[in-house]
């Protein structure tokens, strides 16, 4: 294993909405024995609200913030040496402070899916994702949030629906 991990073992998965972060940070935990925690489902459980809610009532700032005090928590039991493997929202590892966070508390790994891969996904779902109404501004999300993805210390491409495949190419990282 890196030294990284050793320090701070932790596993974060980045990526576009509907890229399969939750979905396979169940198996890559299941599959390390590690602890797995999705940061949408913190922020639910600590709002008692779903996202939706937060975001239409207080709008995307507000729950950036939110979501950025869940990932501390999540970061120091890691740092207290829980090992984790956490999937993260869309938007947070393009926000400085939770990028910060999770660069010097573990491994960051961009679960890259095509725009095409990711619409499939959540056809007839976008109301539930409140980044996701609007076809347009979708798009260009998509586009602008490649960058930050980018910055991660592995990538994956996702070609297919089969969450297996892309634990077993994360696991031949170097990782371990």
């Amino acid at each position: 294993m890196i030294l990284k991990l050793k320090r701070t073992p932790g596993i974060y998965l980045v990526g576009f909405m509907g890229s399969g972060k939750s979905t396979v940070g169940e198996r890559l935990a299941d599959e390390l024995g590690w602890n797995f925690a999705d940061l949408d489902d913190d922020i639910v459980k600590a709002q008692g609200r779903t996202i939706l809610d937060i975001f239409d009532t207080g709008g995307e700032a507000a729950f950036r913030e939110i979501e950025t005090d869940c990932l501390r928590k999540r970061v120091r039991a890691v740092q207290s040496g829980r090992p984790h493997v956490l999937a993260l929202g869309g938007g947070a590892f393009a926000q400085d402070a939770s990028y910060k966070l999770m660069q010097e508390n573990g491994v960051t790994v961009w679960l890259d899916c095509s725009i095409e891969l990711i619409r499939a996904r959540l056809a007839g779902k976008s109301a539930e994702r409140p980044l996701a109404r609007d076809s347009a501004r979708f798009e260009k999300l998509y586009e602008q949030r490649l960058p930050a993805y980018a910055r991660a210390d592995y990538r994956v491409e996702i070609t297919n629906n089969d969450p297996s495949a892309t634990v077993a190419k994360i696991l031949a990282f170097p990782l371990f």
